[in-house]
């Protein structure tokens, strides 16, 4: 497994998160998904990273800086079919190890509060994060669940 630094330009990746969009979109109401574009996550504060098995592109991640401090976890997503291999985990403590480098003291999350996103939110409580309000630009949706931890 290795995981790398994408600069989003390869078509393979931009299939992969449209793939990531259309399912946020059909499985979340209008208004309530907040997943990144490629427009969106090619701007300087965000640092994302493509997980390769071999040649194959199994996952992906990124953290935006939020400020000197807080960053937020977007775009967290491993390949429907490689999913409950331990890719999640392993790229995320490549993520907590990334942020603590940036000098992150904090990141926080947001992700959906259906059954569909259960496993989701267990991962990350495994990892220490903790619910939590909304942060940055967030207001208060039933379909979200908000999650933090110190770093």
């Amino acid at each position: 497994m290795k995981i790398v630094v994408d600069d989003l330009r390869g078509p393979e990746i931009a299939a992969f998160l449209e793939e990531h969009l259309e399912e946020m979109r059909a499985i979340t109401p209008p208004g309530s998904v907040y997943a990144l574009d490629l427009d969106a996550l090619r701007v300087p504060e965000v640092t994302f990273w493509s997980v390769y098995d071999g040649d194959e592109l199994v996952g992906c991640g990124a953290i935006k800086r939020m400020d000197d401090t807080h960053g937020e976890i977007k775009s967290m997503r491993t390949a429907y079919e490689r999913r409950r291999d331990g890719i999640a985990g392993q790229l995320l403590t490549h993520m907590l190890a990334e942020a603590e480098a940036m000098g992150l003291t904090r990141l926080s999350l947001e992700t959906g509060s259906t059954e569909h996103f259960a496993r989701a939110r267990k991962l990350y409580e495994k990892f220490g994060f903790e619910p939590c309000g909304p942060f940055g630009g967030y207001g208060p949706d039933p379909h979200s669940a908000f999650m933090t931890r110190t770093i």
